[in-house]
């Protein structure tokens, strides 16, 4: 009798890790997993102890979540032994998922919601009433409200208020204490559990919730449109196309002649134009709104002297746009002639040397030799400068704050602005009503746009073709 011998199975030990690209993105999703489940258990725990101590602070789930994350760590080299050799990206991903993912998704979500000043979620300050407190703790008597029933009073989605939300407030009203909603009946409130002992009851108010609207947002950017979205996407194409194209030659034009070896006193020319990028944006601003001030400023007062009459720089429509092209002008040239300069030291003089000999004039070598040569180092410079002009936000709101006003506009839309401009006067100015979800459907439609806009560039300029090679 034979027995056959068998090879033992060889199995690969755990703590091997995965190679290539496989390996990296199963330890970015090991280490994602972790922060996120931390993030829940330090959500669900602080929720537990709001509802224990009401005055705990804000942020006792980021003292949750890192003891969590202390906890399930160990857990996670348990299961996966070669994940300590990428435990170093973990303070990266929380970075990332705290500053980038997290702010992208909540955008999203307001862009479909009500959220704003008035519908914020919160304790609704202005409508706090006197309240009386039952004996047994469960029910609250409010006064009666003017021309409103008590589910109006709550902003109810059920005329019973069953599963809404009151707020109590003791005499001090430094703490909110919120209370489950089981009926109504009148004035009176009945509550689904027991006020605790510890508070004593004095004021009462409603919670300012938000709620999903679909696509509502959008549907009121679009339904004005001829009055804000169109107008302000058109202006933001024509100032940073009209800005990417007059810096880049004024750059372009100063780099080649500060770039000549025979000029004398180059390097003393070159730190003079330098200065204006070297100056703090939010001063030079400053100066040129002095200096274009209509009745008061420089610039005026020196055509007066010529006998041209004053120019409404920054009162008028049209004015102000040539304002803001100028000063941008003054703050972008510089970047463009360094950058210049710096791709000029990288062609071999030998070409302009060989072209001399050949008869060639210095306006043949600049448009045979140096610009053809420059433009694979322009291209991204101008890709990069036209996206960062098209969210030029600083220049807008220091030198005209989006004014002046133009019959027909939207007041968060006025001559000037900008698409992220007037995303901001949305959200942020009370103009705007503080509609944070309009403004994050307006920056939804700015991302799109923007994406839209670099994928043309990026296809117009080759890029595309230069990468599959």
């Amino acid at each position: 009798m034979t027995h056959t011998m068998h090879p033992p199975i060889r199995r690969r030990p755990t703590n091997v890790p995965p190679q290539g690209t496989r390996g990296v993105f199963l330890a970015l999703l090991i280490l994602s997993v972790l922060i996120g489940v931390s993030f829940l258990i330090g959500w669900l725990l602080s929720g537990l102890t709001a509802q224990v101590l009401p005055g705990a602070p804000a942020y006792t789930i980021l003292i949750f979540t890192l003891l969590t994350l202390l906890v399930l760590t160990p857990l996670t080299y348990r299961l996966f032994p070669w994940i300590t050799n990428w435990f170093y990206l973990l303070p990266a991903l929380v970075f990332i998922l705290a500053f980038t993912v997290l702010p992208v998704v909540l955008t999203v979500n307001y862009a479909f919601t009500n959220y704003s000043g008035a519908n914020s979620g919160n304790p609704d300050s202005a409508s706090r009433t006197a309240a009386t407190l039952s004996a047994n703790r469960l029910t609250v008597t409010l006064p009666e409200q003017q021309g409103q029933n008590l589910a109006e009073f709550l902003k109810c989605a059920a005329p019973t208020c069953a599963g809404a939300t009151i707020v109590l407030y003791d005499e001090e009203a430094s703490v909110p204490y919120r209370q489950p909603v089981r009926a109504i009946s009148g004035n009176t409130v009945t509550l689904a559990a027991p006020v605790p002992e510890t508070v004593a009851v004095a004021n009462a108010t409603r919670i300012n919730r938000y709620e999903y609207v679909g696509l509502a947002n959008f549907q009121e950017i679009f339904g004005k449109a001829s009055r804000a979205l169109w107008p302000v996407f058109l202006w933001t194409v024509v100032f940073a196309f009209s800005t990417i194209v007059i810096n880049a030659l004024a750059g372009l034009i100063l780099g080649i002649l500060l770039y000549n070896k025979r000029l004398k006193g180059r390097n003393v020319y070159r730190t003079l134009l330098f200065l204006p990028w070297a100056v703090p944006a939010v001063i030079s601003v400053q100066m040129w709104v002095a200096l274009f001030n209509q009745q008061f400023g420089i610039v005026n007062k020196t055509l007066g002297l010529l006998g041209v009459a004053a120019v409404p720089w920054l009162g008028d429509p049209l004015w102000a746009k040539v304002s803001i092209l100028l000063v941008n002008l003054w703050l972008g040239f510089p970047y463009m002639m360094t950058a210049t300069i710096s791709a000029l030291s990288t062609i071999n003089d030998d070409l302009y040397e060989a072209a001399e000999i050949d008869g060639a004039s210095r306006w043949q070598q600049i448009t045979n030799i140096t610009l053809p040569l420059l433009r694979t180092s322009f291209t991204p410079i101008l890709l990069s400068g036209f996206a960062f002009n098209f969210n030029n936000f600083g220049i807008i709101y220091l030198l005209t704050a989006g004014g002046p006003a133009q019959e027909g506009r939207e007041s968060t839309a006025q001559s000037t602005d900008i698409l992220l401009s007037w995303g901001y006067n949305t959200a942020f100015v009370s103009s705007g009503g503080q509609n944070f979800a309009l403004a994050s459907a307006i920056a939804l439609i700015i991302f799109f746009l923007t994406l839209a806009i670099s994928l043309v560039n990026f296809r117009a300029a080759g890029v595309f073709e230069e990468a599959r090679k």
